[in-house]
């Protein structure tokens, strides 16, 4: 049997390496993109986004609203495979942002 205490202690390095994550790739994000998240705020999904209080740690660490998806078991699912219909779409726009970054660079 495990407590619920224990289980906080082995969630809690995993826990600390996503909030660090998401500071990160939010100092990471350009100007004009944080504003968006600033105002709209951060969308949790997936399995993790039910732990008890994750969204209320995130909104804590970031200062950023945060938000629950609707349906956070599925939604990754669905816009993976919605992704994968766009296939084509998203691999061109990636080659589009890779060249305009490289042209930035030069």
């Amino acid at each position: 049997m495990l407590s619920s205490q224990e289980v906080r202690l082995a969630l809690e390095e995993p826990l600390s390496q996503i909030v660090d994550a998401i500071k990160s790739t939010l100092d990471k994000t350009p100007p004009e993109l944080a504003s968006d998240i600033m105002d709209r705020g951060i969308m949790l999904a997936g399995g993790g986004a039910l732990l008890h209080r994750l969204d209320e740690r995130v909104r804590t660490e970031t200062e950023m609203p945060v938000h629950i998806a609707e349906s956070p078991l599925t939604c990754v699912a669905v816009g993976s495979g919605r992704s994968l219909e766009e296939f084509d779409v998203l691999h061109r726009q990636a080659s589009l942002a890779r060249n305009h970054r490289a042209r930035r660079r030069v």
